[in-house]
C-alpha cells in the first residue's frame, strides 16, 4: 500500500493503461474516459457475491429498479415503479401476501447482443436463492414463491408475505444474463471476472489488485433527450488504491479525476487543487463499534455498556474535522421510524468505571484491569488504509485505557478483512455499514443475518425485525423498529458512533454527476456523466 502500483502491457489495451499513468488527456476523442480511484481491493465483479460496494459492478449490471440521488425508487429495466396506486403491487390473500408486476423496457439487450427477457429475471431469482450459490446476501429471494412470464416483457411475482422492501433487495442490484449463465456455477463462472450486463460499460480488463477498465457498451439501450445514444464516455477505468492517502497524492497529480471517502483530513489541501471540486455526500451510513459475542469477557454486558460510556463521539468528530455527527442508534434520524426515546450512552467515563468495579475488575499496576487473573485486553479491528477510521480507531482506543481496557489495532485490507469481519476473527470491530433507500436490519442483527459476524442471537429481536419486514403497515412497521432499536440499545450489541458524509474529490470537468447516498454507490446511473474537453 502506499506504492503506485506498475501497470503490465496489454496489447491492444495498451492505450488504456497509458491513460492510468497519465490521467485522461489520452482519450478525449469520443467523451473521454475517468479514472476513478477505489479504497478497496475488489474480490469478485459479481454483484450478488462481493464483500463490497459494487462500484463497477453498477456500471455494467442494471436491475429493474434503482435508488435515485434523493433516495427515491426509479424505473431502470422495468418502465415503471410497482404501487398499489398504479395496480403494479396488489396484495392477495386478505392483505398476507402480494403480486408484483413489472413491465419490462422492451428493446433492451445484453452486451453481447442477446435480448432481455423475463426469462432472465426468473433466472436471476432462481440462480441467487440456489443454496450451492455462495453469495454476500439473498436478501429477497425467499420473500417469492414463483415468478410467472405471460410474455416476455412481463415479470410476474408472487411473494409468500407482503415484502414492503421489495424494491431495496433481489431485483433493484442487478439482473442475470440466463443464455450464458444456465447450468453453470455461479461460484466459479468467469462471469465473475467479466459480467455480462445491460449497462453503459462493459469490462474489458482486470489486473486484480491494480485496476479495472470498462469500455462504452455499443449496445446500450438508453438515450438522451435528442436522440444521442449513451452513454457519452468512452470509458471508465477504476484503479485499486486502498491506502486513502495514495489516493489524495493522485488525485493531486492528475492521475486519478475522482475519489470518494477522502479522508476528512486531506478536505483543505484538495480544495486547492485547481480543477477539483469537492462535494459533501450525506450517506444513509453508520459507523459502529462492535462486540464479538464468542468472546465470553464481551458475553458480560457490564463490560460492553462500560465500553459505551467510555466512548466520546465528540471527539471522534472534532478529530476528523466536525464532519460526523454522533448518534445514538443504528436507525438514522432520516427515516420515520427512528427512535428518538432511546437509553443513550452518553459520555461518561466514572460510570463506566463503577461498572468494571460492579463486575469485579481491578485496575493492575499496569493501568489494565484485570479479573482472576484475565485482563481486559482486546483487539480491536477496522480495515487498513481508511484513513478516517484508523483516526476513529485511535480516539476509542485512548478512551478505553482512561477506564483501564487495553485496545489493540489488528487492522486488515482485502480478502482478509471481509473474512474476519464475517466470521467474527476480532473482539472489537469499528468500520460502518451504508444501507439501501428502504433498509433491512435483520441482514446485520438477526441471529441468520448473513452480515452479523458478532454472533449476537436474540430469538425476540429475530421476530420483531421479521415481522417488520412483513408489514407493509407503515404504523405497525415503525412500532416494531421502534422495539428493535429499544433491544438492541439495552444489550448494548452494537454501539453506533457516528453518521459520516462521504467527501468526493471530483475534476470539475465531470458533468451531470450528482452523488447517490445509498448502497447502490455513486455508479448507479454513469450513462449521462460527461467531460467537458
Amino acid at each position: 500500500m502506499g506504492i503506485l502500483m506498475q501497470y503490465r502491457p496489454m496489447g491492444g489495451l495498451l492505450v488504456g493503461a497509458l491513460i492510468l499513468l497519465g490521467g485522461i488527456s489520452l482519450a478525449q476523442e469520443k467523451g473521454g474516459t475517468l479514472t476513478v480511484a477505489l479504497g478497496y481491493d475488489i474480490d469478485t465483479l459479481n454483484v450478488y457475491s462481493t464483500g463490497y460496494l459494487g462500484d463497477v459492478q453498477a456500471a455494467v449490471a442494471e436491475g429493474l429498479l434503482a435508488p435515485d440521488a434523493k433516495a427515491q425508487y426509479v424505473p431502470v429495466l422495468a418502465t415503471e415503479v410497482p404501487t398499489l396506486k398504479n395496480g403494479g403491487i396488489k396484495l392477495t390473500d386478505g392483505g398476507q401476501k402480494m403480486v408484483i408486476t413489472y413491465h419490462l423496457r422492451p428493446g433492451v439487450k445484453w452486451s453481447d447482443g442477446q435480448p432481455f427477457t423475463c426469462d432472465d429475471v426468473t433466472f436471476t431469482w432462481e440462480a441467487v436463492k440456489n443454496p450451492k450459490f455462495i453469495a454476500e446476501s439473498k436478501d429477497g429471494t425467499e420473500d417469492v414463491d414463483h415468478i410467472e412470464c405471460p410474455n416476455s416483457q412481463t415479470a410476474v411475482v408472487y411473494y409468500k408475505h407482503v415484502a414492503p422492501d421489495f424494491a431495496s433487495t433481489l431485483f433493484t442490484f442487478g439482473i442475470l444474463p440466463k443464455h450464458t449463465l444456465e447450468g453453470k456455477d455461479l461460484n466459479t463462472d468467469s462471469y465473475n471476472q467479466k459480467p455480462l450486463g445491460t449497462g453503459p460499460f462493459v469490462v474489458s480488463d482486470w489486473a486484480k489488485g491494480q485496476y479495472v477498465i470498462t469500455k462504452r457498451n455499443p449496445l446500450y439501450w438508453r438515450k438522451d433527450a435528442s436522440g444521442q445514444q449513451l452513454p457519452y464516455l468512452d470509458s471508465i477505468i477504476f484503479k485499486i488504491i486502498p491506502d486513502a492517502n495514495t489516493a489524495v497524492t493522485q488525485l493531486k497529480s492528475g492521475e486519478v479525476q475522482m475519489a470518494y471517502n477522502v479522508p476528512y483530513s486531506q478536505v483543505e489541501s484538495l480544495k486547492q487543487v485547481a480543477g477539483l471540486k469537492i462535494l459533501k455526500n450525506r450517506i444513509l451510513s453508520w459507523q459502529h463499534l462492535d462486540f464479538n459475542f464468542r468472546n465470553p469477557v464481551l458475553q458480560d454486558i457490564n463490560v460492553r455498556k462500560a465500553i459505551a460510556y467510555a466512548i466520546n463521539k465528540e471527539a471522534i468528530s472534532k478529530a476528523l474535522g466536525g464532519f460526523p455527527e454522533a448518534i445514538d442508534s443504528v436507525v438514522l434520524p432520516v427515516f420515520p421510524f427512528y427512535n428518538p426515546n432511546l437509553p443513550k450512552y452518553t459520555y461518561d467515563p466514572a460510570k463506566a468505571k463503577q461498572l468494571l468495579d460492579a463486575a469485579g475488575y481491578t485496575l493492575g499496576s499496569d493501568g489494565i484491569r484485570a479479573k482472576g487473573g484475565k485482563r481486559l485486553s482486546f483487539k480491536i479491528m477496522s480495515q487498513s488504509g481508511r484513513t478516517n477510521d484508523e483516526v476513529a480507531q485511535q480516539v476509542i482506543i485512548a478512551n478505553l485505557k482512561d477506564i483501564g481496557i487495553e485496545a489493540m489495532p489488528d487492522n486488515k485490507a482485502g480478502v482478509a478483512f471481509r473474512e474476519a469481519r464475517y466470521k467474527g476473527n476480532y473482539d472489537l470491530f469499528y468500520s460502518g455499514w451504508i444501507t439501501s433507500a428502504d433498509p433491512n436490519y435483520c441482514v446485520f442483527f438477526c441471529s441468520d443475518g448473513p452480515n452479523n459476524g458478532q454472533g449476537y442471537s436474540n430469538p425476540k429481536l429475530d421476530t420483531i425485525l421479521k415481522q417488520a419486514q412483513n408489514t407493509i403497515d407503515p404504523d405497525k412497521r415503525k412500532e416494531l423498529l421502534f422495539q428493535f432499536q429499544d433491544i438492541l440499545a439495552n444489550d448494548a450489541v452494537s454501539l453506533p458512533i457516528t453518521t459520516n458524509p462521504s467527501i468526493i474529490a471530483v475534476t470539475d470537468k465531470l458533468q451531470n454527476f450528482v452523488p447517490n447516498p445509498t448502497n447502490m454507490t455513486n455508479f448507479v446511473d454513469t450513462s449521462r456523466w460527461w467531460l467537458k474537453r
